[in-house]
């Protein structure tokens, strides 16, 4: 397994400048590149382009020995036409696509109808993050309530520090809901006379248990800078 540093070192000149180069003299269109390490995310204006992109970037990589992952390479048609493109084909909803921790889904605004993506948790990623939860909390079992407080809080930070995007409200929730019930089982495995109830966790939940928010809004949002006049 190779480090992102050394994988970025790498990639600079296996894919950064070639894709460049590639974009400047071969496409026609726009297109879109989010890399990070080996993991990357291209959008193509036109079809066509993504198909031949596809097929000189497996050439790339044969030279130096590399190939795609065949799980994890597909192209999928997404954007403001595709829900339209595939409705006049006769085809079903757009496909949605995972990325650096987010299924990614096509949508739009019930305000406005403008076109934007949802990013929500990946469905498994938040389950293992909750076992890990649930295995840390009964190695604290005995420990004071106000100490695994302290670190469920940090716990539940950190989560939200990285997951916050508009639209992932309710993975937010859920995951903070279910480490209150891990925490609950665990406080009444302590005692079988134990008299800890969801109502009275519910006044530790509210001590030490951030509550849900966005903390990265849209760029538009984040970077809507106000002045005084």
């Amino acid at each position: 397994m190779i480090s992102p540093l050394l994988c970025n070192v790498y990639l600079h000149y296996v894919f950064d400048l070639w894709i460049q180069h590639w974009r400047t003299h071969r496409a026609t269109g726009e297109i879109i590149v989010v890399r990070y390490a080996d993991d990357m995310v291209l959008g193509f204006q036109y079809r066509a382009e993504a198909e031949r992109f596809l097929q000189d970037w497996r050439e790339r990589l044969r030279k130096f020995d590399l190939e795609l992952h065949p799980d994890k390479t597909r192209l999928l048609e997404f954007g403001r036409f595709a829900a339209e493109d595939r409705q006049r084909r006769g085809e079903g909803k757009p496909e949605t696509f995972n990325f650096l921790g987010f299924t990614h889904i096509g949508g739009r605004s019930w305000k406005n109808g403008k076109f934007f993506v949802l990013r929500k948790t990946i469905r498994e990623r938040l389950l293992a993050k909750l076992q890990q939860v649930k295995a840390a909390l009964r190695r604290r079992m005995h420990h004071p309530l106000a100490e695994v407080g302290r670190w469920l809080r940090s716990v539940v930070q950190g989560y939200f520090n990285y997951h916050a995007v508009p639209g992932n409200l309710p993975s937010l929730r859920r995951f903070r809901f279910e480490v209150r019930k891990r925490w609950l089982r665990v406080i009444r495995r302590r005692s079988q006379r134990s008299g800890m109830t969801w109502a009275l966790l519910e006044g530790f939940a509210t001590q030490w248990l951030p509550v849900p928010r966005i903390l990265h809004p849209y760029p538009l949002v984040r970077f809507d800078a106000k002045y005084l006049r």
